[in-house]
């Protein structure tokens, strides 16, 4: 093992992402250290990284991550030197009242938190979201490394890290989208595709993609969308309601966040609709809803966080949709950078340009 890592390291709001060389150390405990073999670029780091999901810097970017076990604490289990794995940033921890009762996805403790990671100058950096893995290497709990399979090219298995499932989670998990539905999906960028794509593979009547830059819209119909809407029109919640009978959506997955789309899936929801909030608003955002609506139109407003995913169950079961081509995530990635162009990756990403980026370290 070197002395040092190179790590993206953002030291204030909106400030650069650094690449600085990090001390490293052995794991510990029930530690896993992971070669980092690629790392996506996600607009959840975004918001980290501009203090709209917490102001901690500095921060440790990064959370997409894949790579190679190449070290293990003496109480980890379950993996081995040597194994392809996938960081899951969200496990139950299988031991509180949520847990023992069945309700995993109602974990409090499902969130990785990891102790501050101390930067060559000795001040602590936040791993974001618990991880911190734009870099080349990452320490994480042994429960949160799941073993894939190696066939799996590096810059694929990173997007399983969060993109993919928190998306195709939203539509099988916390919908439960079934052949009957009419879905709705607010936002074609990772998130939104992914969610196109569980709606699809749970057999759904139609799927609706709905954003303003036609390029995602094209990349929504390779994943499964049989219909899709320009939000910049005047009517696009009318359009959806035409689409579905004058029903409306009987799933609508808003995959922005955000006061202004959550009226828009709102709009669109059926009678006894559910409505999945999947995007991650800001600190700070409200939507006002008339109560008395909401108690006519009945169905449910639901939040999916990781898509409600079983990390162990769902993220070899999404491997292995790639690799039987029922999947198609090379269609999912944009392009590959090398770690010192990764604040480059980003600006792709804002910019929308992008549906996803790779680091490759």
């Amino acid at each position: 093992m070197t002395d040092t890592y190179r790590a993206a390291v953002v030291r204030a709001a909106h400030g650069p992402v650094d690449i600085e060389a990090i001390p490293a150390r052995e794991p510990i405990g029930d530690e896993v250290a992971i070669e980092v073999t690629a790392c996506g670029l996600c607009h959840s780091d975004v918001h980290f990284m501009h203090g709209t999901s917490g102001t901690d810097f500095p921060y440790v970017v990064g959370h997409e991550v894949a790579g190679r076990v190449s070290a293990v604490g003496k109480d980890a289990t379950g993996v081995k030197v040597g194994d392809t794995v996938v960081v899951a940033p969200m496990v139950p921890c299988g031991q509180c009242g949520q847990c023992t009762g069945g309700r995993p996805a109602a974990c409090a403790a499902r969130l990785l938190r990891r102790p501050p990671i101390p930067l060559a100058d000795g001040v602590p950096g936040t791993p974001v979201l618990g991880v911190g893995g734009l870099a080349e290497r990452v320490l994480v709990p042994a429960r949160n490394v799941v073993p894939i399979d190696p066939r799996v090219p590096p810059q694929i298995a990173a997007l399983l890290g969060c993109g993919v499932p928190s998306g195709y989670g939203a539509a099988v998990n916390t919908a439960e989208v079934g052949p009957a539905d009419d879905v709705a999906v607010i936002g074609c960028g990772a998130v939104g595709v992914a969610a196109i794509a569980g709606a699809a593979a749970a057999g759904a009547a139609r799927i609706v993609a709905v954003d303003v830059n036609a390029g995602k819209l094209d990349v929504a119909r390779k994943f499964g969308a049989t219909d899709l809407v320009d939000a910049s029109t005047p009517d696009a919640v009318g359009t959806v309601r035409r689409l579905t009978g004058g029903r409306g959506a009987d799933v609508v997955l808003d995959a922005v966040g955000g006061p202004a789309t959550f009226g828009v899936a709102n709009g669109m929801r059926a009678t006894g609709s559910r409505l999945v909030v999947v995007g991650a608003p800001k600190v700070g955002d409200s939507f006002a809803l008339p109560l008395r609506d909401l108690f006519l139109t009945g169905g449910s407003i639901r939040v999916s966080i990781w898509g409600d995913c079983v990390a162990a169950r769902d993220l070899p079961m999404l491997a292995a949709r790639y690799l039987d081509g029922s999947l198609p995530l090379d269609e999912y990635l944009t392009g590959t950078f090398a770690l010192a162009d990764a604040e480059h990756g980003y600006e792709q990403l804002l910019a929308g340009q992008v549906l996803r980026s790779v680091v490759m370290p």
